[in-house]
């Protein structure tokens, strides 16, 4: 049986080109899973069946942003579904690439594929899959960067989110890394969580960015970094790289299509 879904992959968006970069990266990434399960589920239908084999659709993978696009969402969706419709796909899956389940997450992006919709008149079904800070497997990648830093206390930073329960995730995944949460947005901020490791004597402190890719807050956490480690001179302070385009995150995002 042929894949008969799109699936379109939801950035924020951002001014800085290296974000968009490393999203596209992921997007390849994620076709190639794609493909992978085409061919085998090919394979599993010819084995399976005397009839001739139906005709393999090609993968269609694409990206979008929520904020700061040429066009504004719902008119993205649309025009990725139309897309989707003329190669023969049925469906189109979102995936949101977003860490907190934010206003973005609960409220923005489900108003824009609503709008989508209408503007399609059911030429195909589109569904919403889970973002991808709700994924387990998260918690591994960030502790195999976690074991690259060298210290003996770590803080795991995020953006941080004023929705009501929207910094739980945070906090759960930073007990797992055995790791305290720090926010770059709302409090505790990374220097007061410095403030008190610091007091603690701890003398080797990694700093893990919850961030997707590399842009202008990363920049900025790094400039931050840098005045910090004159603040607290008796401490060492380690900043890992956020957690990047890779295969290992492409598992995930592909393993959330079917949540």
């Amino acid at each position: 049986m042929p894949n008969t879904s799109a699936y379109l992959l939801v950035s924020h968006g951002s001014r800085d080109p290296r974000s968009q970069a490393a999203v596209e990266e992921l997007a390849t990434l994620v076709a190639q899973k794609v493909s992978l399960e085409s061919e085998w589920m090919q394979k599993k239908s010819d084995r399976s069946s005397l009839a001739a084999p139906p005709v393999a659709l090609s993968p269609l993978v694409g990206t979008a942003v929520l904020e700061l696009g040429d066009q504004p969402l719902h008119e993205q969706i649309r025009q990725f579904s139309d897309r989707a419709h003329a190669s023969g796909l049925k469906h189109l899956q979102v995936l949101p690439l977003f860490l907190l389940p934010g206003v973005h997450v609960m409220e923005d992006i489900p108003e824009q594929v609503a709008i989508a919709s209408i503007a399609l008149e059911s030429k195909l079904t589109i569904e919403i899959r889970p973002h991808l800070g709700i994924h387990p497997g998260l918690s591994r990648l960030l502790a195999t960067s976690l074991a690259s830093v060298n210290a003996d206390a770590s803080i795991l930073l995020s953006h941080g989110s004023r929705r009501v329960g929207g910094n739980q995730p945070v906090e759960a995944i930073a007990a797992t890394l055995g790791a305290v949460p720090a926010y770059w947005s709302v409090s505790p901020s990374l220097e007061e969580r410095l403030e008190d490791l610091v007091s603690a004597k701890y003398s080797h402190i990694g700093i893990l960015p919850y961030f997707l890719f590399t842009g202008g807050i990363t920049d900025a956490i790094l400039t931050k970094v840098k005045l910090l480690s004159k603040q607290f001179p008796t401490s060492k302070l380690h900043l890992a790289e956020p957690i990047g385009a890779s295969a290992e995150l492409a598992d995930l995002i592909w393993d959330l299509r079917s949540k």
